[in-house]
């Protein structure tokens, strides 16, 4: 049994399905009675684990937004899930749970598109007044003036305090929230769907999951075809992890990378797999094919069996970078890991990895620069 079937059991009526998994558990030790221990057997989690996530739900409710939602969560499950029929001096009354824009999750999912679009833009907050129906977009102008962008349902915004999606800025009379990361990943993810949906899946280069687009940064770039005409192509910015690294500033706000140090790690990329120095994933059938050649080696086989010149470039470099420096490098620029991945790996410690890499990049920027005298060019 899944913990959204052990939370839902725990009421008449089952919480809406895209109430998240920890507030599903929260509601049902909160407001269902039902013990940790119950929860966790059930869900085939640890106590310790329903115990945090209950602890971080009640910690939330400070937001105004997420504790209405989780008082009417909570009503709307434990209302009697069978019509009630009261007979009253030969009158009949029938009395339905109560449905709100809480239950309607294609609403919900409807009004994220537009909203969180909304709350992307520069200046632009979600203010919830105090009794008051209805949420309002507002983005600041230069000048300071604020413009009404969007209007929403109350429980809208309720839902997406619930799912993480905004955050309480400032509270008040007039409560101010913003965006956050999550909120900004399942936009993402909402668009994906919508441009997949757009293009009817067509062609297995456009039919990316969702859940992947939400991780990509999409834009164009200029590459060379054939007869040296240039030809645009959509791509994921953030595929190379020194992507990331270069939009983020340092403590003088300047790009932590800049486009020289980029385009080394990318030049060391390209020379790592034009000489396909990676590891192998599947079966090499080439001896069993070839018949002169079965039951020995190739003068130029093994691991590496690109070309020569670009496995010399890629030894070259790891040389002058030496242990250390060319184990971040090689990991973050040609392995495409994270820091955190790397660091772990390496056994260095957290937030060490990002320094030592941009040393290493230095170091082979340098390089390049006594070795060619310049980065060698990118072929695309």
């Amino acid at each position: 049994m899944t913990d959204t079937a052990s939370a839902a059991s725990a009421y008449p009526n089952p919480l809406p399905r895209w109430v998240p998994e920890a507030t599903q558990q929260y509601l049902a030790h909160v407001a269902a009675g039902r013990s940790l221990r119950d929860i966790a057997k059930t869900a085939g989690q640890a106590p310790s684990t329903i115990c945090r996530r209950v602890r971080q739900i009640e910690a939330r409710r400070d937001d105004p937004l997420v504790d209405e939602a989780l008082s009417t969560l909570a009503e709307t499950a434990s209302a009697p899930r069978d019509h009630t029929i009261a007979i009253c001096k030969e009158t009949w009354r029938m009395t339905a749970p109560i449905r709100t824009p809480l239950d309607d999750e294609s609403l919900i999912t409807r009004e994220a598109r537009r909203i969180l679009r909304r709350l992307c833009e520069t200046g632009a907050v979600l203010a919830v007044a105090q009794d008051m129906d209805k949420a309002v977009v507002l983005r600041e102008g230069p000048d300071g003036d604020q413009t009404r962008t969007a209007v929403l349902d109350r429980r809208i915004a309720q839902a997406f305090a619930v799912k993480d999606w905004i955050s309480c800025l400032k509270q008040g009379r007039i409560a101010r929230y913003g965006i956050t990361s999550a909120g900004k990943s399942a936009l993402k993810r909402l668009l994906e769907e919508d441009r997949k949906r757009r293009l009817g899946n067509a062609g297995f280069a456009e039919a990316h999951s969702p859940f992947q687009g939400q991780h990509a940064t999409w834009g164009k770039r200029n590459v060379s075809g054939e007869n040296g005409a240039k030809t645009t192509l959509r791509v994921n910015l953030a595929e190379c992890p020194l992507a990331g690294l270069a939009r983020r500033k340092g403590p003088d706000g300047k790009p932590f990378l800049n486009m020289e140090l980029v385009q080394a790690g990318e030049r060391l990329r390209e020379d790592f797999e034009r000489a396909q120095m990676g590891p192998r994933v599947g079966q090499n059938w080439d001896r069993f094919l070839t018949g002169g050649d079965r039951g020995g080696f190739l003068a130029d086989g093994g691991i590496g069996e690109g070309p020569l010149d670009a496995r010399k470039r890629v030894s070259e470099a790891l040389d002058a970078l030496g242990p250390g420096l060319g184990d971040v490098v090689m990991r973050v620029c040609c392995f495409l890991e994270g820091l955190e991945c790397a660091e772990k790996r390496l056994g260095w410690s957290a937030r060490s990895g990002k320094v030592v890499l941009k040393i290493g990049l230095q170091r082979l920027l340098q390089h390049y620069e006594d070795r060619y005298g310049f980065v060698p060019a990118l072929k695309d």
